[in-house]
């Protein structure tokens, strides 16, 4: 047995090497994870963003608007809405009226410093169709069916009747209910329907052409101008024109029939002219009446009514001027009374003037001067309306086979080029001839896609053309019980053109045909663009190298007269003018009866609206005027 040391060793009590090391190595992961969650959570400092300096911008020197306040606190009489149940076998529907936005609804009038115009191709001298805010709506009655569209029994005696009370109650609609009302709404800045037959009222407003008496149209609107201002109208309406302000007669213009039935003087029993102007001075073929004085004050807005009535149903016309206390007029030559300016509340377009003067006589008013009634000046015009210039209109681009003569550059499909010009295209090849005169033919198909295109256009196929129009006449709307009508002739035509190649080869290039149906004045030497149209096609063996195309609808050519003194106003057909053009614009053919001038001024008769007048340089121009001509020989 081993023997022990006589000292006892001491047990010590301590860490291993192993546990050291795992213990440093358990702090360094700690540590790297804190500096982990460290840089994770701290968010880095975000960009200050500096704003550019600020740009001095120009001010503007607002005015404080100044809302205008109507000084008449009458309210504007109630639109009833009757609702309308369709009978079995009911030809039309009435319609109740609505008010509100139009259009796309938007608001009308000037919005956000822009006008807000319509479309007024449309017009007519009853109105347009769509309103500009500041005008006179206009509302056709049919005394002769109720309001649901039934016939009823009516007489001029009992018309007028009616329209007395209409006229008492301040011409309120409610009045008027039981009677039929055409659903189409007019919108007039003027009132200015020369003489006209009956029947194109009810035309106007979407009814049928037999609707041709005992009808009266009802415009309303207001009376305003932006100063103060003292005026009276001048105005004649067959059988009559009736005008109330603020619910009160101020005019009413009949044709002189003291006592007849159509004399519309009893609608109004307390009311005479006292001017002894009054049926002085020719207005149409009749005598005009002169109303009371009337007084504005700027901004003031009054309501005013005006009753156009034909109670015979033979010749319409309700004609409003406007003579201002103080302003001196030009004087017409036969009796010397003025010719004073058209009521409108807005200047008047071009195509408004031109259905205005195609029936008033130049003495009996004018449409492109005086006042305009609405709440701003408006300034008067200066310009002229139609191109009085001499310049020569720029020559049409007729296709000339000598401009594809000129010398060019040709390439062929290995890349090699020449400089030469085209001479022919004989057998498949292409004769072509260098500067020094030598002739080469080359075969097409050796050529460039470009050379290739270009070769086609430059020998355009060629076309047998045909127009034709195809229409009936149409007879005399349904009579007056009055009376016998007046002369008139009409008809709905269908234009087109037909074309048929008669020249060999496929032609894989479109073409464009358009053609131009040209009217003539029955009472004057100018002409009438009555349809436009174009079509394009491309002609191939398989469409037969034939195309043709005709009107998108009947195009209606009226010629009439006013009275058995009257001349005939109007037009009728007179002839035609085809192009066909290819993809490079030139014209390769066309077709006409009218010789040189119309393919000559192609360019200008481009730029005349359809149902417009122009004259021989195809500028536009206004239509033929009545004369004195269309007068009694007497009143």
């Amino acid at each position: 047995m081993a023997r022990r040391n006589g000292k006892t060793k001491k047990i010590t009590k301590g860490m291993s090497s192993a546990v050291l090391l795992s213990i440093a190595i358990h702090a360094a992961l700690f540590f790297l994870a804190g500096m982990l969650v460290v840089f994770t959570v701290v968010k880095k400092k975000e960009i200050e963003f500096e704003p550019p300096k600020a740009v001095e911008r120009p001010k503007m020197k607002l005015k404080k608007p100044k809302p205008r306040i109507k000084k008449s606190a009458r309210p504007k009489k109630a639109q009833h809405i009757l609702a309308k149940v369709k009978p079995a076998n009911m030809p039309e529907i009435q319609l109740p009226e609505l008010s509100g936005m139009g259009g796309d609804g938007m608001g009308e009038g000037i919005v956000g410093g822009f006008d807000i115009l319509p479309d007024l191709s449309d017009a007519s001298v009853f109105g347009s169709g769509q309103s500009i805010g500041n005008d006179f709506v206009g509302t056709y009655y049919d005394f002769t069916r109720d309001r649901s569209g039934r016939n009823i029994p009516m007489s001029i005696e009992k018309l007028r009747d009616v329209l007395k009370k209409f006229v008492d109650s301040g011409c309120k609609p409610s009045k008027l209910g039981r009677y039929y009302r055409l659903p189409q709404k007019l919108y007039a800045t003027s009132i200015a329907i020369p003489q006209a037959l009956s029947w194109t009222a009810s035309e106007a407003f979407g009814g049928k052409v037999g609707q041709n008496y005992c009808y009266a149209l009802h415009y309303e609107g207001d009376l305003v101008y932006p100063e103060d201002i003292k005026f009276r109208f001048w105005g004649l309406g067959a059988d009559g024109i009736i005008v109330m302000v603020d619910g009160e007669p101020v005019l009413n213009a009949g044709y002189p029939r003291p006592g007849g039935g159509s004399d519309t003087s009893p609608i109004t029993p307390g009311w005479q002219s006292n001017s002894p102007d009054s049926r002085k001075y020719w207005q149409g073929n009749q005598l005009s009446v002169v109303g009371d004085w009337v007084e504005l004050k700027a901004g003031e807005v009054r309501n005013m009514d005006v009753l156009i009535v034909d109670s015979r149903g033979n010749k319409l016309m309700g004609v409003l001027c406007v003579q201002v206390e103080g302003v001196e007029y030009e004087r017409e030559p036969e009796r010397g009374g003025p010719i004073l300016p058209l009521f409108k509340t807005s200047p008047l377009t071009l195509d408004q003037i031109e259905v205005i003067h195609a029936g008033l006589n130049p003495h009996d008013g004018c449409a492109t001067n005086g006042l305009v009634f609405c709440d701003f000046p408006v300034p008067e015009r200066t310009e002229p309306y139609y191109d009085t210039s001499e310049a020569k209109c720029p020559p049409p681009p007729l296709f000339d086979k000598r401009d594809y003569q000129d010398s060019r550059t040709w390439t062929a499909l290995d890349g090699r080029s020449l400089e030469a010009g085209f001479m022919a295209l004989v057998a498949g090849k292409a004769v072509l001839k260098k500067e020094g005169g030598r002739q080469l033919r080359i075969p097409v198909e050796e050529l460039s896609e470009e050379d290739r295109i270009w070769l086609e256009l430059a020998k355009p196929p060629h076309f047998n053309i045909n127009f034709f129009k195809k229409g009936d006449s149409i007879p005399y709307p349904e009579l007056s019980p009055y009376g016998q009508p007046y002369p008139l002739k009409m008809a709905d035509y269908v234009f087109g053109a037909e074309l048929k190649q008669d020249s060999a080869g496929d032609y894989s290039h479109e073409l464009t045909v358009e053609y131009f149906v040209i009217g003539e004045e029955v009472d004057g030497d100018n002409y009438v663009l009555l349809d436009r149209r174009k079509s394009a096609f491309v002609s191939f063996r398989e469409n037969g190298k034939s195309h043709s195309f005709e009107s998108a609808k009947p195009i209606n050519v009226r010629s009439w007269a006013t009275g058995g003194h009257s001349p005939w106003h109007g037009v009728k057909y007179g002839g035609y003018l085809i192009t066909i053009t290819d993809q490079n614009g030139k014209i390769i053919q066309y077709k006409t009866p009218y010789g040189d001038w119309l393919i000559n001024n192609l360019e200008n008769l481009k730029g005349v609206p359809v149902g417009r007048h122009f004259d021989k340089r195809c500028v536009r121009v206004g239509p033929p005027r009545p004369t004195k001509k269309d007068r009694p020989p007497s009143v």
